[in-house]
C-alpha cells in the first residue's frame, strides 16, 4: 500500500459516512442484538472522542476513534479498515497512531473492545501483535456475553 496518512476529521464526510455505515453492518450482522457497542456518526461527534481517517493518496481507507475516558486511560473506538484495503497495514497504522496520541495526551493505559466471535479474529490478532492484551470488562462491557476487551499499558515518558 502506498503512504498512508492519519489525520483528525469530521466523521459526516461523505465517504466517511459510508465507511462507518459498513462497520456498523458488520457488527450489527455478526452480533447478537444488544451486543453491538460501534458507536454511531451521533456518538462519534462526543466531545470525549477525537476522529481519524486513514487516507491512501486521498482516498478513505481506514477510520477510527480515540475516546477519553479519564486522564489516564482512553479507549478505542470504532475501527474499521475498508475492505479494500485489508492486509495492507491500515488497521496496524490506525492502532500505532493511536498509541502515539494517547502517550502524547499522557494517558497510561489504552483499552478497547471487539467482539469475542470468529468475525471478530483478525482485529484480535492485530491488537494482540500491536501489544494489546485481554483483560477483564469494563465501563459497559461488564456484563456484555459478546465483548472481548483488551488493554495496553503505556508509559507516557516514553513518546
Amino acid at each position: 500500500m502506498a503512504t498512508i496518512e492519519i489525520s483528525v476529521e469530521d466523521p459526516t464526510s461523505p465517504d466517511v459516512v459510508v465507511l462507518l455505515e459498513r462497520h456498523l453492518a458488520f457488527a450489527r450482522e455478526v452480533t447478537p442484538a444488544g451486543g453491538v457497542f460501534a458507536l454511531d456518526l451521533d456518538a462519534l461527534r462526543a466531545p470525549s472522542i477525537t476522529f481519524f481517517c486513514a487516507r491512501s493518496h486521498g482516498t478513505l481507507v481506514g477510520i477510527a476513534a480515540l475516546q477519553e475516558l479519564d486522564a489516564d486511560h482512553g479507549e478505542i473506538k470504532s475501527m474499521h479498515t475498508g475492505y479494500e484495503a485489508r492486509e495492507r497495514g491500515v488497521g496496524r497504522a490506525l492502532v500505532t497512531h493511536l498509541i502515539e496520541v494517547a502517550r502524547s495526551r499522557g494517558y497510561r493505559r489504552v483499552s478497547l473492545e471487539t467482539g469475542n466471535f470468529d468475525a471478530f479474529g483478525p482485529a484480535r490478532a492485530l491488537y494482540a501483535s500491536c501489544g494489546f492484551e485481554p483483560c477483564a470488562p469494563y465501563g459497559d462491557y461488564v456484563d456484555s456475553t459478546t465483548s472481548a476487551c483488551m488493554t495496553i499499558d503505556l508509559d507516557p515518558t516514553a513518546i
